[in-house]
């Protein structure tokens, strides 16, 4: 059944019917039979039985303006300090336009003179649904909020799960590949100093430079792996990362260091390592920077990583590609630990990466500064995404 083009809800509607008159009751009970709607009607006048009640379900409220000792805008005030979302109709025989609209701006679905109840059934129907469209929508919002949560977790989750198992690799190339190749060198190295026809040593030659670049290739794979430099804390990571930097590139960069005896949660100075190593690859291979500067600072609890370059800079457009999974990437890393991160163009050209990490009160100078060890995804965030 509909109402002026309503659905009507298909039940018996619960309606607690705040009123001091039983005539007045029985008009509003007759008005919403009129209007063919089936409901279940309770009158209540003295104000505590009415504040009880509201611990109980119901599908709307009706409450008359002036009651006695009390008016019907303190049961709408009761409604919004227990944060009940109902349908409450503000019903009286006169009450001003401004009451009114007060009223409806605290929360009120609608108001109705008695003298003119006709529109009753259709408010009271257009109210309710549109109460449970917004728990709908509300429900909907809450398990979005549920669903980021888990989809946080499970980021969590596996990267914990990838730096272990990188670690693990590291372990394998390092007392295996490592081993292996050092024991060739050292073998090479004894013919070396036996063989006597000069091309059997200058083959011998070759293959100890050729074994060297494999010891060096495994060494820098193992660091990727597992950044060793991280257990003499993140101050001196840093230091190792930007001269290395500076070296490789022939890119200027400064390192700015707040203060030298960081003491972080385990977590963090991965977190803030790695978001420096990849910030300072992707300013390598597209930033096209003649300098960088990384600052790190801690104040008022929270560490701040800035990497900032004189580079062309980000277009905004790359912040919202679909396939931006390096800058979502930064962001999900972040939230491991609580933190996150501001990607944007630098002030005067170029491009600034902020990652900030809120740190417990306690967690200053007393935890140490140690964490898993993890990947280097390289994925790309400057000039494309």
């Amino acid at each position: 059944m509909t109402i002026s083009g309503i659905e009507q809800p298909p039940r018996v509607l619960r309606v607690l019917h705040v009123e001091d008159s039983e005539l007045d009751h029985q008009l509003i009970c007759a008005q919403l039979a009129r209007g063919g709607l089936a409901v279940d009607v309770q009158r209540l006048d003295a104000l505590p039985a009415v504040l009880a009640a509201l611990d109980r379900p119901w599908d709307a409220i009706i409450s008359d303006f002036n009651l006695p000792g009390y008016s019907g805008l303190q049961v709408l005030d009761a409604l919004k300090e227990r944060q009940l979302l109902l349908p409450f109709i503000l019903v009286s025989g006169e009450i001003g336009e401004d009451i009114a609209v007060a009223a409806m701006r605290d929360g009120a679905s609608d108001y109705l003179l008695k003298n003119n109840l006709n529109r009753l059934a259709p408010a009271l129907v257009h109210a309710i649904n549109a109460v449970e469209n917004e728990r709908a929508r509300r429900a909907a919002d809450l398990e979005l909020v549920k669903s980021k949560q888990r989809l946080h977790q499970l980021a969590g989750h596996l990267q914990s799960s990838v730096e272990l198992e990188r670690a693990a690799i590291a372990r394998e190339i390092h007392d295996d590949v490592g081993g292996s190749l050092t024991a060739i060198k050292f073998d090479l190295a004894w013919i070396d100093r036996h063989a006597t026809e000069p091309e059997v040593r200058r083959r011998v030659g070759a293959a100890l430079e050729t074994v060297s670049s494999a010891i060096d290739a495994s060494q820098r794979i193992m660091h990727n792996l597992r950044p060793a430099i991280l257990e003499q804390g993140l101050v001196a990571a840093l230091q190792w990362m930007t001269a290395r930097f500076e070296r490789r590139t022939g890119i200027e960069a400064g390192l700015r260091i707040g203060d030298e005896h960081l003491a972080l949660p385990p977590g963090v100075p991965l977190v803030a390592y790695r978001t420096a190593q990849e910030a300072l690859t992707n300013v390598s291979k597209h930033a096209l920077a003649t300098r960088v500067d990384i600052e790190l600072s801690l104040g008022s609890g929270v560490l701040t990583l800035e990497i900032r370059d004189n580079g062309r800079g980000i277009a905004p457009g790359d912040l919202a590609k679909e396939r931006s999974f390096g800058i979502r990437g930064l962001h999900e890393r972040a939230a491991t630990v609580g933190g996150w991160v501001d990607l944007s163009a630098a002030p005067g050209g170029g491009t600034s990466l902020i990652l900030s990490v809120p740190l417990a009160a306690d967690a200053i100078d007393a935890l140490d500064d140690e964490t898993l060890l993890g990947d280097d995804t390289g994925l790309s965030i400057w000039g494309r995404a």
